[in-house]
């Protein structure tokens, strides 16, 4: 595992997640994520998911599958009617996921 991957990945999935969770709550009324939003949040976590790939230079569908894992946290939360205490753990999860599929990193000696 490459862990510097590893909390790169978490603090940027929590940063972006974090920054689309406030332009949406500044843009949509409470009514929207009252109605939909079962389907925004999984979207929002997808979408945080490839930046990370993206950013972190990983595969995109197993960080996606994996980003589909450790959002189950957060499901557990809201039926818990507790949303919030979810996502700090899918964060994690997916860090530790992304530093699992780094895998050691080699030192480049010149």
């Amino acid at each position: 595992m490459d862990v510097s991957v590893a909390w790169r990945s978490a603090l940027l999935m929590a940063v972006s997640l974090a920054v689309v969770a406030i332009v949406l709550a500044v843009a949509l009324p409470r009514s929207f994520f009252e109605d939909y939003g079962w389907a925004a949040g999984p979207a929002a976590w997808a979408l945080c998911a490839l930046l990370t790939a993206r950013v972190m230079r990983l595969p995109w569908l197993p960080v996606l599958g994996g980003a589909a894992l450790a959002g189950l946290p957060g499901l557990l939360g809201v039926l818990l009617d507790a949303h919030w205490l979810g996502p700090p753990f899918g964060v994690i999860l997916l860090g530790l996921w992304c530093g699992w599929l780094a895998g050691p990193r080699m030192a480049v000696t010149a």
